[in-house]
């Protein structure tokens, strides 16, 4: 904002001049969405109000909670190795536990792909599409060392 405009808010506040407004001193009703359809408007509002959205917004979260699901056990796993790496009682377990690890992780990006191919087809506009995961990319961040994965 322009210093002018800025002056004119606070002298309009110092005099008062907000202070009748109506709603004052209540939350604001941020449920409405000016870009919603008209005509979906009143079956979006109960199915909000009953703590539903739409299928394919449901979807998408579902994805997105595997997806990030299955990084998290991927990374537990990559720590839980380089720890026993220096263990010398549970070396000799480390490799076999994480080549487990990264084929589950493998059979998981799999069906997630599986999932996304899906929900894709039922987005209702490319925006909302979503891209598949790149699981050698995926394995790449979680064993890069920390200072790498920043250049993501």
């Amino acid at each position: 904002m322009s210093p002018n405009i800025e002056e004119q808010i606070r002298r309009a506040i110092a005099s008062g001049q907000f202070d009748d407004l109506p709603g004052k001193g209540k939350p604001l009703n941020l449920d409405d969405n000016p870009f919603e359809d008209p005509e979906w408007r009143v079956a979006n509002h109960v199915l909000r109000s009953a703590g539903f959205s739409l299928p394919w917004i449901e979807n998408r979260r579902e994805i997105e909670a595997s997806f990030q699901a299955a990084r998290q056990a991927l990374q537990r796993a990559w720590e839980w190795r380089q720890r026993a790496l220096q263990d010398p009682g549970a070396r000799h377990l480390a490799q076999g536990e994480w080549e487990r690890a990264v084929q589950a992780f493998r059979q998981q990006v799999e069906d997630i792909n599986r999932r996304i191919f899906s929900y894709n087809l039922e987005a209702p506009n490319e925006r909302f599409q979503l891209a598949r995961v790149n699981f050698e990319h995926q394995l790449q961040l979680t064993t890069a060392p920390a200072s790498d994965t920043l250049q993501e």
